[in-house]
């Protein structure tokens, strides 16, 4: 949804440049684009006209602000817009409960729900500091309890076992009761998913829902099943008194339709975004970043959290001292400054969340060949010796052989490698002196960009 959505309005912006004011009748040709860029995201019908309505509404009682022109007002609008329907700002899991808070995961098979529910206890052990039991009580795929098994021990959470032979209800007052003799602050129910719904499925999920009653009830849903998601949220949202709604696989090249109809359905706030497939790729889901995103804007402010994350701020301090202090920068810090982009998403990840039009600019770029330049780049510095590394200008010819035999690459890559390397000396020794501030300088050219 976010390209056709954005392509489509920025064309529209060009095309309503000359015009001093939002009229009716530019309005129409607008929202004839956002209907379009809707329907064909997969968003649901009822939804698409509530939300015509709506910004047909806004948009012809917005005077446009001195600077801006129509198109880039209307822009403004349907953000508003886009972010009121998927709901306002953050919700955040409630655990204000006696412990153990329990949390019951729902949702059809296929949706992502195990693993899920790992990455659930990952972010509340590392972001609440949460002592957190999973349980699986899906009975009916056997690799289900497995995989739960494995997952959490990747989220670093507790696992209760049960088997294929017992009752989804045992299980989960078993899992309940060892939550309670143990501490725990939170359980993670993972409940079994059908291929479709059916009459069974829904009768067991409601009455594990009155044996828990769970503090939150949330519904994982794929963001890439568009009008189905309607039909799936509908029956959920009859049997359970839904609190939440995980969309997975965000970062897929969805048609994220789901997103807008999902929300509009149940009532349910978003909370979750499942956005890669590593243990760590679940993002608190904000409405108006997501919104930001899908015009195109990018997400600026991901991009820092992420960056934030991943930086190992000790290293880069240590690394700038020792720059600062002339002993120089050399192979090893080279390695250290190529984790630390891998820990951050790769490039593609935070290509993701740039704007379209910085994204567009280094759009010819092929990120799965750059992704896959820095993994050789590190094996050839890994097959170093510890000498070489700090001190590359020992690295003649014989060397060279050596290295790229060890690492399984061409004498040429080594070359290559090496040039980059002395780029980046280059650009460290100019940061030692006054060079910060002109490459600030320099940087600030960027603004223009983004159309600052």
């Amino acid at each position: 949804m976010a390209s056709t959505l954005s392509d489509r309005l920025s064309r529209l912006v060009k095309t309503m440049r000359g015009q001093a004011r939002i009229t009716e009748s530019n309005v129409q040709d607008m929202l004839r684009e956002v209907r379009m860029a809707l329907l064909e995201a997969d968003v649901a019908l009822p939804v698409v006209r509530d939300f015509i309505a709506t910004v047909k509404e806004q948009a012809l009682g917005t005077a446009v602000v001195g600077s801006l022109n129509p198109g880039q007002a209307l822009v403004g609008v349907v953000h508003k817009a886009l972010t009121a329907t998927m709901g306002e700002g953050v919700a955040d899991l409630n655990l204000a409960t006696q412990p153990p808070a329990v949390i019951l995961m729902a949702g059809l098979q296929g949706a992502g729900k195990t693993t899920t529910t790992a990455k659930l206890a990952k972010h509340l052990i590392e972001r609440r500091k949460k002592k957190v039991l999973t349980v699986s009580a899906d009975v009916y795929r056997p690799a289900a309890i497995e995989q739960l098994k494995t997952v959490t021990a990747q989220a670093g959470a507790e696992w209760f076992a049960s088997s294929a032979e017992q009752k989804p209800r045992d299980i989960a007052l078993a899992a309940l009761d060892y939550a309670r003799k143990h501490y725990f602050d939170v359980l993670l129910v993972d409940t079994a998913g059908r291929l479709a719904i059916d009459a069974a499925l829904m009768a067991e999920i409601s009455e594990l829902h009155a044996v828990l009653k769970p503090i939150e009830t949330l519904f994982v849903v794929d963001a890439m099943q568009g009008q189905d998601a309607i039909n799936t949220a509908k029956a959920f949202k009859q049997a359970l008194p839904l609190t939440g709604i995980v969309l997975t696989k965000l970062d897929g090249d969805s048609r994220g339709g789901a997103a807008l109809s999902v929300r509009s359905v149940t009532g349910a706030p978003i909370k979750f975004a499942g956005v890669s497939e590593k243990i760590d790729g679940l993002e608190v889901f904000d409405a108006e970043r997501h919104a930001g995103r899908v015009l195109g804007m990018g997400d600026i402010l991901a991009l820092v959290e992420q960056v934030q994350q991943g930086v190992d701020l000790g290293a880069a301090q240590a690394l700038a001292e020792k720059v600062k202090s002339g002993s120089g920068f050399d192979l090893n810090d080279f390695l250290m400054q190529l984790g630390q982009m891998k820990k951050m998403g790769g490039l593609s990840g935070l290509m993701d969340k740039l704007p379209s039009q910085l994204a567009a600019k280094a759009g010819h770029v092929d990120m799965g060949r750059a992704e896959k330049d820095v993994r050789r780049m590190e094996g050839m510095i890994q097959s170093m010796t510890p000498l070489e590394r700090r001190k590359p200008e020992l690295i003649k010819a014989s060397r060279k052989r050596r290295i790229a035999t060890g690492a399984g690459v061409q004498v040429q890559e080594v070359n290559r490698m090496l040039n980059q390397f002395e780029q980046m000396q280059t650009m460290m020794k100019k940061l030692k002196g006054g060079g910060m501030m002109k490459m600030m300088k320099r940087m600030g050219g960027m603004k223009g960009l983004m159309g600052g």
